[in-house]
């Protein structure tokens, strides 16, 4: 089977969030499926800056290739590389205009840059004379994908036996524009209407990935049922509850080799859960860098994060400075709306001994507060799976959750009696019930040392490889594959 997977953004050569971390893990696993894996993905300008960084090379293999049906004459170039340390190619859709950002999700007009992607897909693959049985494409910038295979491609013999497979990393993004990229897009006019890709007078690039793929998935069981009632289905639940029996669930997993505390080398000292004091060195070494009291009697809570409502940050603000009056440390790290990094450094001023507040981005010091937090906190008022609890479950930091999406599925709570259970949570979105699973995590660091040793074994014992998901995967792209015959 030959699975092609479709994404904007793919580590290491250009990464925004965790899409990035599921295109470049994904493929290598799926080898040991028997699963032949490309990838399609844009050439952003940051991929350039990246290949010094990490390795790896890039090579121009086609150029001056012409997109049809679309209102442009735009045409794009393909450059080739492989996914680090094997031989998963691929492939890269250059274009000077439509990839000309710093940044990977901005440009001169993200709707057309979608559209041209998407449709350039099909040029590229027919190119490469790469016959795929699985298109396999990721959020609303990948949308039309299925839409142009099942209109203007459905006569294309090279593409008869193609299927589709969209992932939906977030409902909350769906590509909504004017209705006027109809005309540019070069799709057929029937497609404007309530049983298209029209939705509420503008057009919308995720439904029309969700009507015409052939299965659908989200990156977690919960999530796909949530996303299906009106609470979280974001004006899309009438159109997903349609296509209920083609929806599934499937949690991301994490590279183990990637995300490894005995030979990670950005963390400031190696340990297994046969070493598990190494884990306070790296904590007092974290505590030094960031300027806070080097203990090891204080619990340290770390938050990695976009600064934004959705991560729980509305509910948070109302009780952080209640959290830091008890004996504990926190230390954030992320950017996002400017209230929230305005208030994390107000409060770090008033807490200077207690907290860090870190705004930017860095990937190095991800990794030590991973590896160096006791606790990590995601108070997320939705979250479509979350993989900062999975890495914090795999460095032996407990997670402090609220159970939705992914995070329901991943952290269960500790029960003292059968000591099972991985870390603590709540499940109504408020900040009482925050600061409460809060208390407890701090209760259970501080009088209960053995039952913390044993959440500490039972959260590096969890199983989130990205073998278990691959296996998944693997069994949906065969029911895409039965439907379509």
């Amino acid at each position: 089977m030959k699975v092609a997977l479709v994404s904007y953004e793919v580590y290491p050569f250009a990464k925004v969030g965790g899409l990035a971390d599921v295109v470049g893990a994904l493929p290598k696993y799926l080898k040991k499926f028997s699963v032949e894996p490309i990838v399609i993905m844009p050439k952003h300008k940051i991929v350039e800056k990246n290949a010094e960084k990490f390795s790896y090379s890039l090579r121009k293999i086609k150029e001056n290739i012409s997109v049809p049906n679309l209102k442009t004459d735009e045409k794009f170039d393909i450059y080739q590389t492989f996914i680090p340390g094997t031989q998963i190619p691929v492939y890269l859709i250059a274009n000077d205009y439509y990839f000309s950002a710093e940044q990977v999700y901005e440009g001169p007009d993200l709707a057309e840059q979608a559209i041209y992607f998407s449709a350039a897909v099909f040029e590229a693959l027919k190119v490469l004379g790469e016959k795929v049985d699985v298109l396999h494409i990721n959020d609303w910038q990948t949308g039309l994908v299925p839409v142009y295979l099942k209109t203007l491609y459905k006569d294309d013999e090279f593409f008869s036996k193609t299927v589709v497979l969209l992932t939906i990393h977030n409902l909350g993004y769906q590509g909504i524009f004017d209705s006027s990229y109809m005309n540019f897009s070069g799709l057929p006019d029937y497609l404007y209407n309530i049983d298209g890709i029209e939705f509420y007078g503008k057009i919308n690039f995720l439904k029309g990935g969700i009507l015409f793929s052939d299965v659908i998935n989200t990156v977690s069981p919960t999530y796909a049922q949530e996303i299906q009632t009106k609470e979280y289905g974001e004006k899309l639940d009438g159109v997903l509850r349609l296509r209920s029996s083609d929806l599934y669930g499937i949690l991301n997993g994490i590279d183990y080799d990637e995300y490894n505390p005995e030979t990670d080398k950005r963390i400031y000292v190696n340990y297994s859960l046969q070493e598990i004091e190494k884990k306070y060195e790296n904590k007092k070494m974290l505590q030094k860098e960031l300027n806070l009291p080097q203990t090891n009697d204080v619990p340290v809570i770390g938050m990695i994060t976009r600064l934004v409502d959705q991560k729980g940050l509305d509910i948070l603000s109302e009780v952080l400075r209640y959290i830091l009056n008890m004996d504990v440390q926190f230390v954030l790290l992320g950017t996002g709306d400017k209230k929230y990094e305005e208030m994390f450094k107000e409060i770090e001023k008033e807490f200077p001994d207690k907290m860090s507040a870190n705004i930017t981005f860095d990937i190095v010091l991800a990794q030590k507060i991973y590896a160096s937090s006791d606790m990590f906190l995601m108070p997320s008022r939705y979250e479509p799976c979350g993989l900062g609890q999975m890495y914090s479950l795999r460095y032996g930091t407990i997670p402090v959750v609220r159970y939705t999406g992914g995070l329901a599925d991943t952290v269960m709570e500790y029960d003292e009696e059968a000591m099972k259970g991985n870390g603590f949570g709540f499940k109504e979105y408020d900040s009482a019930y925050l600061l409460k699973a809060v208390a407890r995590a701090v209760d259970f660091f501080k009088n209960k040392k053995g039952h913390w040793k044993k959440l500490i074994e039972n959260a590096m014992k969890t199983d989130l490889s990205w073998e278990r998901s691959a296996n998944e995967y693997v069994k949906i792209y065969n029911k895409a594959l039965n439907k379509r015959r």
